[in-house]
């Protein structure tokens, strides 16, 4: 044992009345030792008290308050529990430890009041008004963003809430607050946006991908099964000597009893009595029969894959000029959904707005100060743009290939009103086919469109986008899928490649006379 494993005796009781302060933050510490109120040890104890009650979301009864005194605790309580920090604070550290300290910074100046001349229940009035109106604002800030966005995370401890404060009383904001209103009605959004990702495989089977897997199953078959079976009389290979009755087999012994004129009846005695030496015959046949049996037969049968889940999350909003009213309101719920759950779920989340050529926006989505600016500056906008699909869709597959955003899902919410070049779409193709990428569509308008069903893989309809413009009208048609139910050959699909061929070879077609494959007139040679 060295001197320094020694524990030292001289201030060990003296330090043990300090316990508590090992439990507070390093902030706390310091507040607590320079605080004007009396009593430190039962100081500490108090503020250890709340610091835990805090970060449990539930207080314990003021009486049970080792500090501040009855009074002061009795008015703490009140305000704490008309605020509700505690069950802002549940598990935040860093937000209880600032209410433990703006506490202690306004209870600080309670012995200044009194020396001034005002009573003791005025002063703890003065200081207990002061908490409340230093936290009023800040909690009205954190319930808006609750109702919003649920649990904030770590945005509490890291916000500037003077920043903040002006972001959530701009008009930018109410259109926040109006389209979280909104996701009430759109429930299938929430679903179709975690469904997205491939950074996690669930057990869901996922329609989409299937593979052949050989299973074992019981079957009954006829199976090949030899067996020897016994003849009578059968003449066969002689195995020995045994009694029988047969003469054809009798050893030439018997034969001889026939010649003498009193033995004969001896052989007719014995023959009668099947007890003749005779050759005895391997009077057997083997034969190969079928039976009926269980037996264990391999089959190949498809089997669904299993869903891909979670993940980084990419979201193509088209704010192209035909989105105005509803199919406007509809995107900017995906957007907002799309934020909400990439912050619970803790993922990634990017928003590539696109118009016409050239008018394309890329923005990252956290849950802090910048992304809640790009929000409400994103959904307080309106949409005026064209439509070019080409350019988003060739940024988004470059987006794919890097190492942050390989294991994400494309969602791409539009009315569908655009049409993709054949070499993009043919790059879509072989981002799905080698490194998995999976395409879901929201369509906000009445019908599929041939560019929309050649870039998703899924497509959810929002029937009633209108309703969301303030027009109480539902789709004026039966079903999505118009183009897909007249218009079957009009995709690209591989039969429909294979016989699509370029403008040269048409011309070239044209004039040999082979339209549809039947031939027909050729032209004349023309005269020199």
């Amino acid at each position: 044992m060295t001197p320094d494993d020694v524990p030292g005796l001289l201030f060990a009781a003296r330090e043990a009345r300090l316990a508590d302060m090992d439990a507070l933050p390093l902030r706390l510490r310091s507040g607590s030792l320079t605080h004007s109120s009396a009593g430190l040890e039962l100081r500490l104890a108090g503020l250890r008290r709340l610091l835990e009650g805090l970060l449990a979301g539930r207080l314990a009864t003021a009486g049970d308050w080792p500090w501040p005194p009855p009074a002061l605790a009795s008015a703490l309580a009140a305000a704490l529990t008309e605020l509700e920090l505690a069950e802002f604070c549940r598990g935040n550290g860093e937000l209880a430890e600032t209410v433990l300290m703006g506490l202690l910074f306004h209870t600080d100046f309670i012995p200044g009041y009194v020396d001034r001349g005002v009573s003791e229940a005025r002063a703890i009035g003065f200081a207990v008004d002061a908490f409340s109106a230093d936290w009023q604002r800040r909690c009205g800030d954190m319930k808006a963003l609750v109702e919003v966005f649920g649990d904030l995370g770590d945005l509490p401890k890291n916000a500037r809430w003077d920043r903040l404060r002006g972001l959530l009383r701009s008009d930018g904001w109410q259109e926040v607050v109006r389209i979280r209103q909104l996701l009430e009605h759109l429930p299938e959004l929430a679903r179709i946006v975690r469904s997205l990702g491939r950074a996690r495989i669930t057990d869901l089977p996922d329609s989409a991908g299937q593979h052949t897997e050989t299973v074992v199953e019981p079957s009954h078959a006829r199976v090949p099964e030899a067996r020897t079976v016994h003849v009578p009389d059968l003449p066969g290979e002689t195995r020995g000597v045994c009694r029988s009755d047969r003469i054809a087999r009798m050893l030439p012994a018997e034969a001889m009893l026939l010649g003498h004129p009193r033995l004969r009846l001896v052989w007719h005695a014995r023959r009668a009595e099947r007890s003749l030496l005779a050759y005895e015959d391997d009077d057997r046949m083997s034969e190969t029969v079928c039976r009926d049996a269980r037996v264990e037969r391999p089959i190949n049968r498809p089997k669904p894959d299993r869903r891909l889940e979670m993940g980084p999350l990419i979201v193509c909003v088209d704010t192209s000029g035909s989105m105005q009213g509803g199919a406007e309101a509809v995107a900017k719920a995906v957007v907002l959904e799309a934020m909400r759950t990439a912050h619970a779920q803790q993922r990634d989340c990017r928003v590539v707005s696109f118009g016409g050529e050239g008018e394309l926006i890329e923005m990252d989505l956290p849950l802090d100060a910048d992304g809640l600016e790009r929000l409400t500056r994103f959904l307080g906008q309106a949409y005026r743009g064209g439509t070019d699909i080409c350019g988003p869709l060739a940024h988004c597959i470059d987006r794919i290939a890097e190492a942050r955003w390989q294991l994400a899902d494309l969602l791409v919410a539009s009315d569908g009103e655009f049409g993709a070049t054949p070499d993009v779409v043919e790059r879509l193709e072989t981002a799905k086919r080698e490194q998995g990428l999976r395409v879901q569509g929201v369509l906000i308008g009445d019908r599929e469109t041939i560019g929309f069903l050649e870039i998703a893989d899924h497509i959810h309809w929002v029937r009633d986008w209108r309703r969301f413009g303030g027009r109480d009208a539902d789709s004026p048609v039966h079903s999505q899928s118009l183009t897909s139910i007249y218009f079957p050959g009009a995709l690209r699909n591989p039969t429909a490649r294979a016989g699509t061929v370029d403008a040269r070879q048409a011309s070239e077609a044209v004039r040999r006379g082979d339209r549809q494959g039947l031939p027909g007139r050729k032209q004349a040679p023309e005269d020199p």
